[in-house]
């Protein structure tokens, strides 16, 4: 692999407010590839896994992010995973999605434009998940993607 890849999840939040197609015509900015791209049902230990760093740093609302990425909260248990590819992937797409935090992103960013806090469950729907840097797009994609699944070239 000589290009960067990095990871990106279309949550439950997106898929039901049918941002799919806006997310990915946002992401077409970026010039980069897809190199993957499949409907997940997501089960909870798939979930605990991609949010293990979570239940240590916010164990008090780890329950109910795990419920939201799960889709309890939109009633669909899927997400769409893609991975992107190219020079500078984890920044550009970053840059795009906008800060996790829909509050705080940039109004023209995904997360700034589609996400928000839900003052019902108080959970963060920000839209879509991004790798934050190279190392964990790299554990990321093993987690959700098998290598023969990944188009080469």
């Amino acid at each position: 692999m000589t290009e960067e890849r990095t990871l990106v999840l279309i949550k439950p939040d997106g898929i039901v407010k049918s941002l799919v197609g806006n997310i990915i015509t946002a992401l077409s900015e970026t010039k980069l590839k897809i190199v993957a791209t499949k409907v997940v049902n997501v089960s909870r230990e798939l979930a605990e896994k991609h949010y293990s760093n979570l239940k240590k740093e916010k164990p008090d609302i780890f329950e109910n992010i795990l419920d939201y990425f799960m889709g309890k909260h939109h009633n669909t248990p899927r997400v769409v995973a893609l991975i992107y590819e190219g020079k500078g992937a984890v920044n550009k797409v970053r840059e795009i999605c906008g800060e996790t935090n829909p509050e705080k992103a940039h109004p023209i960013s995904l997360r700034g434009k589609y996400g928000r806090i839900n003052s019902t469950t108080g959970v963060m729907e920000n839209v879509v998940h991004a790798s934050d840097s190279a190392e964990n797009a790299i554990k990321e994609i093993a987690l959700w993607f098998k290598e023969e699944e990944i188009a080469k070239g």
